[in-house]
């Protein structure tokens, strides 16, 4: 039986709207462990990382020589501790499950789970968080965790943001309509493999994320999947801080994860985005339990 090791990490460093934090804890109240045993899996509670709040922190510690990164100091030290712990749950013949907050947290996951294999990424997500310190609109780190992983820019030899067993080629990006300019330019240069709405529309939500699961697990020892909720429809989702107009539908999310789960390459996970100072009746914590379910192996029927 495939057990999986639940990891809080409730930060907000990297968001522009405070509540995010609270995001683990609105999943798991959501019914994660529930769902996670009607697919048939353990699960082991980690508790939550220990993260201070962000009004007791200088956004502007440790400010990178070029651009703006708010609260890079604070999420670096989340994201290494996050790393350990994703690296010993794998280490313990687990699957590690990381909880936010923020998507900066990915970092953390990203590096843990690249640190002694190769793997690849599926990026379910609205936004392509391929921004460094250098093209930011914002300076939030949530829009930065894939190029910190990957060591692009401003994120190059820095040790503690980068995934060394995480090759772009390697990488897929599924379900984008929010992208800035220098993004898609970046996107357009490494020839990262990127799907937008339109190509779900065209396409199909199977077709395409059978495709994006191609790319990730070629060659590599496991996959790792990013779920931001803000990659569904508000209407489906409404509790994320940055949400989007047309995002995937709550079948098509759904279906997106049967397929992951089919692929049996799953190395390790996470979801972010869940901010319940924004939800409706814990709508969108609840969505996350079952979405993660699926990627597990739930269905109606066995």
């Amino acid at each position: 039986m495939t057990t999986v090791r639940i990891i809080g990490a409730p930060t907000d460093y990297g968001a522009n709207r405070r509540g995010v934090d609270m995001g683990p804890s609105a999943i798991r109240y959501g019914g994660l462990a529930d769902q996670l045993a009607g697919a048939g899996v353990e699960t082991v509670d980690a508790g939550d990382l220990h993260v201070p709040r962000a009004e007791e922190r200088d956004p502007d510690a440790d400010a990178p020589s070029e651009g703006e990164a708010k609260f890079i100091r604070e999420t670096e030290a989340v994201c290494r501790r996050l790393g350990d712990e994703v690296a010993a749950t794998l280490a313990d013949g687990e699957v590690p499950l990381a909880l936010g907050g923020d998507h900066s947290i990915a970092i953390g996951s990203l590096s843990g789970s690249a640190r002694d294999a190769d793997v690849g990424a599926v990026w379910f997500d609205a936004h392509a968080d391929l921004n460094t310190p250098a093209t930011t609109p914002s300076g939030n780190v949530h829009g930065m965790p894939l190029a910190a992983a990957l060591g692009i820019g401003e994120f190059a030899d820095t040790e503690w943001a980068n995934a060394p067993g995480l090759s772009p080629e390697n990488v897929a990006l599924v379900g984008l309509r929010s992208v800035d300019g220098a993004e898609a330019e970046l996107i357009r240069d490494r020839g990262f493999a990127a799907y937008t709405m339109s190509d779900i529309d065209e396409r199909g939500i199977t077709a395409v994320t059978e495709e994006a699961l191609e790319v990730a697990s070629a060659g590599v020892d496991g996959i790792h999947v990013s779920l931001d909720l803000d990659w569904l429809d508000p209407n489906a989702a409404p509790g994320v801080g940055t949400p989007v107009r047309g995002g995937v539908t709550y079948r098509e999310a759904h279906s997106a994860m049967e397929v992951v789960d089919e692929t049996d390459a799953l190395r390790s996970m996470e979801i972010v985005e869940v901010n319940p100072t924004l939800d409706q009746h814990n709508e969108t914590a609840e969505l996350a339990t079952e979405l993660a379910a699926s990627a597990f192996g739930k269905r109606v029927l066995y």
